[in-house]
């Protein structure tokens, strides 16, 4: 019994892949993780978007933690990693296009949970202005 079990867990911990572009075995976690990193720089370069368009919409929010360098790091780094974008989509379309496609097909799974949840679940009120402090 138990060298089944271990037979098992070998299964799952060590899968192998070939790739016949390039002759050679690689592991799945690796390949799935060229396939998901751009989608998830996209995320990344979005929520950083997102300290930009707070700023704006609500200037005068209460601001629990301040980014450090606004808006010149923030700026930088939006660009950096946009730049590290057009190259990976450019010169690995082989992981890049696969991985956002693997990210845009979860959007329709996440449409039917909301909906679904939305039938069942009451959504609680946010916070009490008194629950969010101003950095000092």
């Amino acid at each position: 019994m138990a060298r089944h079990i271990g037979s098992a867990a070998a299964l799952l911990v060590l899968p192998r892949v070939y790739d016949p572009t390039t002759q050679s075995w690689g592991n799945l976690y690796s390949n799935l993780l060229e396939y998901v990193i751009s989608a998830a720089l996209i995320f990344y370069v979005l929520t950083v978007a997102g300290v930009f368009r707070l700023r704006v919409k609500r200037p005068d929010a209460p601001r629990p933690y301040r980014t450090f360098g606004y808006p010149v790091v923030p700026a930088l780094y939006i660009l950096a990693a946009t730049g590290i974008l057009v190259v990976l989509f450019a010169y690995r379309p082989a992981t890049t296009w696969p991985g956002l496609l693997i990210v845009l097909l979860g959007i329709p799974i996440y449409c039917m949970i909301q909906k679904r949840g939305s039938d069942r679940i009451a959504i609680a009120p946010g916070p009490g202005k008194s629950d969010l402090r101003p950095a000092e």
